[in-house]
């Protein structure tokens, strides 16, 4: 088992300037830095890594900045869909498409307003000179609800398909009704349509882009770097936040099967994992409110190769899962003694680590090595 865990016991997070901390792990002496590099962000949701080293950042109130990879703003990206921003709504994920070299897509998520209230839309454009060139609404998860609540957002390439979750929007029983989008994790073609392989295409009672269903509302979505399969990880209520493994037409159980708890203390469901819905490879309770996820897979921390982190809104801190198989092994938790939600994690180009905190003042953070010399 690894002991890599104990390498940023002591990471101090928030500093402008460079705060080396060292640890003591197996006898050796590794020290490491976290960088505050962009501040003032108000309250961002997402990041994507341009080509160059630049990085796209969503601020949940409507805005695209584009930062370098010192953290300086040098642009805000016009062609931005308008935003229904309340609640937990507004401009959500932001990802490159795979051939993004060739083709400039840029895919967005973001609560549209519509008849009814509201919905989780995504769309795509070409980045040139700082525009979204021809933006278009690809998709839009139906019906509008009206709701501020649980828009899940999160997307994930794998080849040909681009999934895309959706929470229940505050309104559980849609989870589970397969006429509904919401509560689900969907299915599409880069261009939004709809694979004929998807596991409810032909039913007239079920939507065509539902891949699995039952989920609460999804914040975390990555693939897993050597089955390929996406993991997701979602909300629960007082207890019960979850990491599941979607499969094709599998029902993940909320609200029928959950470990969390009504907010006003009764249980909700009992147990019924097994009984027809797939159970979690992994939850939390009490609730750490997970948002964000990525396997790590560079060089700059061999002994995390593999490992999941996971940023916390809640209990505010980056939990650390060591992985055997789909299992998890060993938690940590790192940066838990500031206070500070996370709500993006992503592994740069460079093999860093970088964090963004949910705040008005919120944060672009990164963890890297203590380079020789420095102090």
């Amino acid at each position: 088992m690894k002991t890599m865990h104990l390498l940023v016991a002591g990471l101090v997070l928030g500093l402008m300037a460079c705060d080396g901390e060292t640890s003591e792990d197996g006898g050796k002496s590794t020290s490491l830095t976290v960088k505050t590099l962009a501040q003032g962000l108000d309250h961002p949701w997402a990041m994507a890594f341009l080509p160059a080293g630049d990085i796209l950042v969503t601020e949940r109130s409507g805005a695209l900045k584009r930062l370098s990879a010192e953290g300086k703003t040098l642009a805000e990206i016009g062609g931005v869909p308008n935003v229904d921003a309340r609640g937990q709504g507004g401009l959500l994920d932001v990802a490159l498409d795979p051939d993004f070299a060739d083709n400039r897509y840029v895919y967005l998520t973001w609560s549209g307003a519509g008849e009814g209230g509201n919905a989780t839309h995504l769309g795509r454009g070409r980045l040139e000179d700082n525009r979204l060139r021809d933006f278009e609404t690809l998709f839009v998860a139906t019906p509008f609800v009206d709701s501020s609540k649980h828009f899940g957002s999160r997307l994930s390439f794998d080849g040909d398909y681009l999934f895309m979750t959706v929470g229940d929007r505050g309104q559980r029983d849609r989870a589970q009704d397969l006429d509904d989008h919401n509560g689900s994790v969907l299915r599409l073609h880069h261009d939004g349509s709809v694979p004929d392989d998807n596991p409810f295409v032909g039913r007239d009672d079920a939507r065509d882009a539902i891949y699995s269903y039952g989920h609460r509302n999804p914040q975390g979505a990555a693939r897993h770097p050597e089955s390929g399969r996406l993991w997701v990880h979602e909300h629960g209520p007082r207890g019960g936040d979850e990491i599941n493994i979607p499969e094709a037409g599998a029902n993940f159980g909320w609200p029928r099967a959950t470990y969390g708890r009504e907010y006003h203390g009764p249980e909700i469901a009992p147990d019924e994992h097994g009984q027809g819905l797939v159970g979690p490879i992994h939850q939390w309770t009490p609730s750490i409110a997970p948002s964000g996820m990525a396997f790590y897979t560079a060089e700059r921390f061999p002994e995390w190769q593999g490992d999941l982190f996971v940023g916390a809104l809640a209990l505010t801190h980056l939990a650390h899962l060591e992985l055997e198989g789909t299992r998890v092994v060993n938690e940590q938790e790192h940066l838990n003694d500031r206070g500070r939600r996370i709500r993006a994690v992503r592994q740069g180009p460079d093999g860093y680590l970088y964090l963004l905190t949910d705040q008005d003042n919120g944060r672009l953070v990164s963890v890297s090595p203590l380079e020789d010399g420095e102090s």
